[in-house]
């Protein structure tokens, strides 16, 4: 039964065979030769089809010198963030990779104990006001005014005493002397001179005593001056403490000391930390700086605000740009290189510490280059080259080119086309040596 299926079948398995054989011959007639032209076996309508194209011009730019190396990207700032002050912490409000302000807060210490310091300050602010309201109060004067001893009533009263006894004296005086006289012309006896004598003394020690109780007042007032004195520095070292007091409750806030990056954050809520603990870490992410190796014969071609470009592997299709920022002094001995750092402008925070970039590093001189748009470039995977169509009087012209740099849509031919040549930018995979085509 199985010989009988199998001897039935051979005819059309030949003929199967025979089909594709055919096409397999067929397909073969329509290959392309190795400059891309349709073989012999092509019909004569597809080699004489026009190909659509679309066209740019070729065009000469100054090529910049550049210095091309490897480094590593480092942040422009880090800040290892501890509290100013030891507690407990009782909120925590960034986490690592959290972008952040400068001055927003971080974390915040239990500020329970801090708010009781400043209320006792504050009290003793009211009491230190007290003391100074008592002490003008024993001078008869208002809150905040000035001390003079004249205006003392104490001191008043005292000098209108001693005022009196001055007058008294004089008057005193002035009989002593009339007597006196009188006593030297023989017209008033001894024994009544010296009762006017007595009279004078007396006035004089009347005077004295006033003036000493005079001077007693003034002194107890200015003691008394100096008393709302004190009273006012007192004043004056509770209002500090509460000061004091107010900057320490300020320093349970914990607060970025600038823009960027949560990098770090090595603490919880309910961790007790003193001023030695790192909070968080923050990375200023924007600069980005690049620290590069330069070999010692390149270092005088590199000075502080030459231009630098900057790829990483993670954007392959972007350029960084920034400036040289220093230059390190030292050359290592055994490398025989200086480092060169570079700020990077970051502005979307594409770039991250610790990526590996290739920089390029303008100096002084370069050349004129030819480019070309990227889409006049065609990648022959079978010949391992890049091609390139330049259209004259319609007709395609096959140029295996050599590339150099990209710049935006653009790329460098070292060699392969000229400038001012026009290629075709569009169908350059039905392109081919001869083939005709319409712009």
């Amino acid at each position: 039964m199985d010989r009988s299926f199998n001897s039935g079948s051979r005819p059309a398995v030949i003929v199967s065979s025979a089909i594709i054989l055919a096409l397999l011959i067929g397909a073969c007639g329509t290959g392309r030769s190795a400059n891309g032209r349709p073989d012999n076996n092509s019909n004569a309508a597809a080699a004489d089809a026009t190909i659509a194209v679309t066209t740019a011009k070729t065009e000469s730019r100054a090529v910049p010198a550049v210095i091309q190396t490897t480094g590593s990207l480092v942040a422009d700032e880090t800040s290892n963030v501890a509290p100013k002050v030891a507690g407990k912490i009782a909120n925590v409000s960034v986490d690592v990779g959290d972008v952040v302000s400068q001055g927003v807060v971080i974390a915040k210490i239990d500020d329970s104990d801090a708010r009781r310091t400043l209320a006792t300050a504050e009290a003793g602010v009211k009491q230190a006001i007290a003391a100074v309201r008592q002490a003008e109060a024993k001078l008869g004067l208002g809150p905040g005014g000035s001390f003079s001893a004249s205006a003392i009533p104490e001191v008043r009263s005292a000098n209108a005493n001693y005022q009196q006894a001055l007058a008294e004296l004089r008057q005193a005086e002035a009989n002593e002397k009339r007597y006196r006289e009188l006593v030297e012309t023989g017209d008033v006896a001894m024994i009544t001179y010296e009762q006017f004598r007595t009279a004078r003394d007396t006035a004089r020690a009347r005077a004295n005593s006033a003036k000493e109780l005079l001077d007693a007042q003034v002194n107890t007032a200015r003691q008394n001056n100096q008393a709302i004195a004190s009273a006012n520095a007192s004043l004056d070292a509770a209002r500090t403490q509460v000061e004091t007091a107010k900057q320490e409750l300020a320093d349970t806030v914990v607060r970025a000391p600038f823009a960027g990056v949560v990098s770090n954050r090595p603490v919880a809520v309910g961790e007790f930390v003193s001023s030695a603990d790192i909070i968080a870490t923050i990375l200023r992410s924007n600069p980005m700086k690049i620290q590069m190796q330069i070999a010692e014969a390149d270092i005088p071609a590199v000075v502080i605000g030459r231009s630098v470009s900057v790829q990483v592997d993670a954007y392959k299709d972007r350029r960084f740009s920034g400036v040289v920022i220093s230059v390190n002094p030292l050359i290592e001995a055994t490398s025989r290189s200086a480092i060169v750092e570079a700020s990077i402008e970051n502005g979307d925070n594409a770039l991250r510490a610790g990526m590996f970039a290739t920089a390029r590093i303008t100096k002084e001189g370069g050349s004129t280059g030819v480019f070309v748009s990227r889409s006049g470039v065609y990648n022959d995977l079978s010949t391992q080259s890049f091609r390139a169509f330049v259209i004259v009087d319609g007709i395609a012209k096959l140029r295996v080119v050599q590339l150099g740099t990209e710049e935006g849509e653009s790329v460098q031919v070292l060699d392969g086309l000229k400038a001012d040549e026009t290629v075709a930018t569009s169908n350059l995979e039905q392109l081919y040596e001869g083939a005709k085509v319409a712009v």
